[in-house]
């Protein structure tokens, strides 16, 4: 009859090993669960850091330049309902419709209609020209409208129309500035650091701060040091553009491997302290990699990506619900060339990064409870001879008795 042999101290740490170690404490899962668990009760998706992954995300990242494309000053200022303007009337020689003959040529030679507001309906009116639409026009466009109007009953009319006071396209910058106001847009036009300034600036220290955009329906949100650091977020304004400053600190946490400094560092939530920081800089933020526990080659970053961005990676997101997917990033530091790498993959705000246990460190684990089970069980065996032993010699015959191997013999 085949009898099953017990397994050996060998194939039982093997067992124990290839098992999972569940059996054993652990501060997170093991380098190999990353790949086995992506078919789990929740789904995500592995992602192994490339130069071709850090140009995607590089694209993506939250920059007001990524979603208004037009950079060029606004055009000119329209008008609108509400806006005070005043128009003057000049003709060439007396006698005409506005200049009666009786006043002779005199210096200018014109008249000034009394200020007036774009009404309801968007117009304004003119003596002897009824009506005149300026609600969406130009200046110029109202100008040219009144003297092909006037034409006709006027002497060679030229006319004048100012903006006297601006209460359309303006200008909202509101939240976290010192001076929240609405004012109007300059007609040279300014960028948006320089409507910011007219707002007295950010009320807080800048690397904190987060600047949003809204026009025409559309937002865009970038960190307050984008808009000084990189020029091309520094757009134009708009009329009717929103600007809103709000605090928001940057963190992360870090967990698993990582090293305890002399600077601090360790397992914990971490500030950015900047307006941004690569994951280069996050490692070592944390302490680095512990170099007797770490697995260079099991460091890994959590993130929710937007679908569009979860496509354009590659990711088959057939099997999510909702916008956001769930995204693993795998970074190898036993790659010379992934440091580098480390240092273009910017941070965002919430990403949490875990580095693994080296299977060194599981296997040490294995060996301990191993020695703490054979000891355990070996100990009442010794006692039990050490107590034959003494029992023999208080009878006199330990002359005759040796203790050999864990065994009496006489």
């Amino acid at each position: 009859m085949f009898k099953p042999r017990s397994l050996g101290p060998v194939a039982f740490l093997a067992a124990l090993f290839f098992s999972g170690c569940t059996l054993f404490p652990a501060d997170g899962p093991n380098d190999w669960d990353f790949s086995a668990s992506q078919k789990g009760p929740l789904p995500y998706s592995l992602v192994r850091l490339s130069p071709q992954v850090v140009e995607v995300l590089k694209k993506n990242l939250p920059r007001i330049a990524g979603v208004f494309q037009d950079r060029s000053p606004p055009k000119d200022i329209r008008f609108g309902v509400g806006d005070v303007v005043s128009v003057t009337i000049f003709e060439a020689a007396s006698g005409g419709l506005f200049i009666p003959a009786e006043a002779s040529v005199r210096p200018g030679n014109f008249i000034t209609i009394p200020n007036q507001q774009v009404d309801s309906k968007g117009d304004i009116s003119v003596p002897y020209a009824g009506a005149v639409r300026a609600k969406g026009r130009t200046q110029v466009e109202v100008q040219a409208a009144i003297v092909n109007t006037l034409k006709n009953r006027a002497i060679e009319p030229q006319v004048v129309v100012s903006l006297i006071e601006q209460r359309t396209s303006l200008i909202s910058v509101l939240g976290d500035v010192k001076q929240p106001s609405r004012f109007p847009a300059n007609h040279a036009g300014e960028r948006l650091l320089d409507v910011i300034t007219r707002a007295g600036g950010p009320a807080r220290d800048g690397y904190d701060e987060w600047v949003m955009l809204e026009r025409g329906g559309k937002r865009a949100l970038a960190p307050f040091g984008a808009m000084v650091y990189e020029p091309a977020n520094n757009i134009f304004a708009h009329p009717e553009d929103t600007i809103y400053l709000y605090r928001e600190p940057q963190t992360f946490l870090a967990f698993g491997a990582v090293a305890n400094g002399t600077s601090g560092g360790g397992q914990g939530q971490f500030a950015f302290d900047a307006w941004r920081l690569s994951l280069a800089e996050a490692v070592a933020k944390a302490g680095g990699l512990n170099d007797i526990q770490a697995e260079a080659g099991g460091v890994y970053l959590y993130r929710g990506e937007t679908r569009d961005v979860a496509m354009e990676l590659g990711l088959d997101c057939s099997g999510y619900q909702g916008p956001i997917i769930p995204v693993i990033y795998q970074i190898d530091f036993r790659e010379p060339d992934m440091y580098f790498l480390a240092t273009k993959f910017e941070m965002r705000n919430k990403d949490v990064i875990f580095i693994a246990n080296a299977a060194t460190v599981e296997i040490s684990k294995a060996l301990n409870f191993f020695q703490l089970v054979v000891g355990t069980a070996n100990s009442p065996m010794t006692a039990a001879i050490n107590a034959y032993a003494l029992k023999a010699a208080a009878k006199g015959t330990a002359s005759t008795t040796t203790l050999v191997g864990g065994s009496v013999s006489p």
